[in-house]
């Protein structure tokens, strides 16, 4: 590969240089984590009543916070000004000047949903040291909202109804199925549920609801008191459900009952008959309506890129586009209250998400673009657009793959590489913006984000090939991996780390201490290292899930003897590869002890490795600082292990 020139900060401004004429310049780490973040408030209460502003969450502080966005001219107005915990809208009050946002504290994942007015202090609507609370949406008219809290249980989420004048509240559905994916239907009489059967099973659940001395159910046809089962059909069927249709009398739900992914179903309250609504080809990711039900919006997962379309019910026919649209995904639909105008995120994988408003069915008009997140440092062409790709792993599964490849990267200047794994289990990389990937890219480093056996997206029996086999078949993938990057001509087949955060943090030091000589480095982030202690300390919110996780990765009370013969932990001095951990303090999933203790065992037997722990982040890093602080850790371990470049720590 060609030289490589570093970055050095002079008079505050960033003295960029490169070694190749064809390459990028290197950038520092703050050109692409100071891109800012920005998401439209939820469905329904993104604009204000006058359809002049919007209500967003950016992290352009560096923490998220909450903004007013004007539709017209772009211009923010800060409403929040949290210095420590991340805010996120979610919608205005009908009076158009107060605001509901939602906030855990430090990255704990304990959510609680606040009230602001403006002049004064933020009303915390889900009190409770170890209260978790879910935003459910609007009443039609927006005379109640309804939020989920896990108060009385805490393995259980039970649905209230706010009223918006007087913010009294109200139980309406006692949760004692432990149904997960609530929903409540836009009038308020209806709630449905999943139930978690099994890692391939689940089933979907609703009650017609009517008040019966302040707790409000209903008996369903057989009698029985409690939700009635809309899904009956047998076998290891997966569903979801994306919301009710405006009448409220018909559930969407997503299934794989007819074929490897999920298609969209329409099914009648209270019967079992269900219509196809939308076949994407792929899994159908989302279904939602305006606020009258005119417009439908439904995204599907195309091969790791989201593909939206937005649909007038009413004429039956898709809604045209304005041509200046940039290409890439668009998100966050959300239409005006007159439904004459969209707003949206639209994004792609070398383009971070901006936020356009554009007339509804006007190929002509210019959309507005009102919002710039890429640092005005960075040149747009000097970022790298994904490939998606397939490999070949052991056993000749062709297994898919989002593949960066820096610029001037050349079989005459070949670069090292990176294998990325994704968290989960059963997650997904996508062909997106990561700034994490972009920095270590335009650093030199090819990066190849696989997905794995298990991985979500592919279908129903790609999914389930790793089922109470972690760690072992899927690890092969990661293995195989690098054998596909040593065949590309441009990259260094001598210089290949693997990576990955969360179950990806698993299969890093998997990887690492079952193969201990395949990879030449590895990074570690809040990964399970054992997987004893993780599956008994999984937080009480996970009730409703956690069958679906015993089912997929092993009940602790049968399968201890291969959790245990899995987890890098106990096999720690099999490694020999230099490693470097990053960990949150508050992670209630992934415990700081699991960090800790690998780390102690690395150092007793004398691999090199470094470990950085931020005490004020949890699962998954929210503070700008802590993630630039985490990436050029990322770069400066693979400079040295790799390169052999000791770069010092600024």
């Amino acid at each position: 590969m060609a030289l490589r020139i570093r970055h050095f900060l002079a008079v505050g401004a960033a003295l960029i240089a490169t070694a190749h004429a064809d390459d990028a310049p290197i950038y520092p780490a703050e050109a692409f984590f100071e891109t800012t973040s920005y998401q439209l408030a939820r469905a329904g209460g993104a604009w204000d009543r006058r359809g002049e502003k919007l209500l967003i969450s950016s992290d352009e502080t560096g923490i998220f916070n909450v903004y007013a966005l004007d539709a017209k001219t772009g211009d923010r107005e800060a409403l929040t000004e949290s210095r420590d915990d991340a805010m996120f809208a979610l919608g205005w009050m009908p009076d158009g000047e107060s605001f509901l946002y939602a906030a855990d504290q430090g990255g704990n994942e304990l959510t609680h949903i606040y009230l602001k007015i403006p002049g004064e202090r933020a009303i915390d609507l889900t009190p409770g040291d170890a209260v978790k609370a879910n935003w459910l949406g609007w009443q039609e008219g927006k005379r109640a909202f309804f939020i989920s809290t896990n108060e009385r249980d805490p393995q259980t989420f039970d649905v209230y109804r706010y009223d918006v004048q007087s913010l009294e509240r109200e139980l309406i559905f006692e949760n004692e199925m432990v149904l997960d994916n609530l929903t409540v239907g836009p009038k308020g009489k209806k709630v449905a549920g999943v139930l978690e059967v099994s890692a391939g099973r689940s089933e979907v659940y609703a009650a017609d609801l009517r008040k019966r001395g302040g707790f409000i159910r209903r008996r369903n046809r057989s009698g029985a008191d409690g939700p009635v089962l809309l899904t009956p059909e047998a076998g290891e069927i997966s569903r979801s459900i994306y919301g009710f249709d405006p009448t409220g009398n018909k559930l969407v739900i997503g299934s794989n009952v007819d074929g490897e992914f999920e298609k969209a179903y329409e099914v009648r309250l209270f019967e079992t008959e269900r219509r196809e609504l939308i076949d994407g080809g792929w899994d159908v990711s989302s279904v939602y309506y305006s606020p009258s039900g005119r417009f439908r919006v439904h995204s599907v997962n195309e091969d790791g890129r989201t593909v939206t379309t937005i649909t007038d019910q009413q004429r039956n026919r898709p809604v045209t586009l304005p041509e200046g649209l940039p290409e890439g995904a668009m998100t966050n639909v959300r239409f005006s209250p007159r439904e004459d105008m969209i707003a949206a995120r639209i994004s792609s994988s070398k383009s971070p998400a901006d936020i356009y408003v554009f007339p509804v069915g006007d190929a002509d008009a210019e959309p507005r673009q009102l919002t710039t997140a890429l640092d005005e440092r960075i040149e747009p062409e000097h970022l790298v657009a994904a490939e998606v790709i397939r490999y070949e792993s052991a056993d000749d599964l062709d297994i898919p793959a989002i593949q960066y490849r820096p610029k001037g990267a050349e079989s005459f200047a070949k670069v090292p590489a990176v294998v990325f794994v994704h968290g989960g289990p059963g997650g997904q990389s996508r062909a997106s913006y990561s700034a994490m990937i972009q920095h270590m890219v335009n650093n030199g480093y090819g990066v190849l984000a696989i997905n794995n056996r298990g991985s979500s997206g592919y279908g129903k029996s790609f999914y389930h090939l790793d089922d109470r086999r972690h760690g072992e078949a899927d690890l092969k993938d990661v293995v195989a991996a690098r054998t596909y990057l040593e065949s590309l001509d441009w990259v260094d087949g001598d210089k290949i780390a693997v990576m990955g955060g969360s179950y990806g943090g698993f299969m890093t030091m998997a990887a690492l201490t079952f193969y201990p000589e395949v990879f030449d480095a590895g990074i570690n982030i809040f990964g399970v290292t054992n997987w004893e202690r993780t599956l008994a300390s999984i937080p009480p919110w996970w009730g409703a899930f956690r069958e679906r996780l015993y089912s997929e990765m092993g009940d602790p009370a049968t399968d201890g003897a291969r959790h245990r013969r899995i987890s890098p932990l106990f096999r720690a001095d099999k490694v020999t590869k230099p490693v470097l951990i990053v960990q949150g303090a508050n992670d209630p999933r992934v415990l700081q002890i699991e960090s800790d203790e690998m780390v102690a065992e690395l150092r007793k037997n004398g691999v090199p490795v470094e470990y950085v722990l931020f005490p004020d982040e949890g699962h998954g890093f929210r503070k700008r600082k802590n993630r630039i602080e985490a990436s050029e850790a990322y770069v400066r371990f693979l400079d040295q292990y790799l390169l052999g470049d000791v770069v010092p720590a600024n």
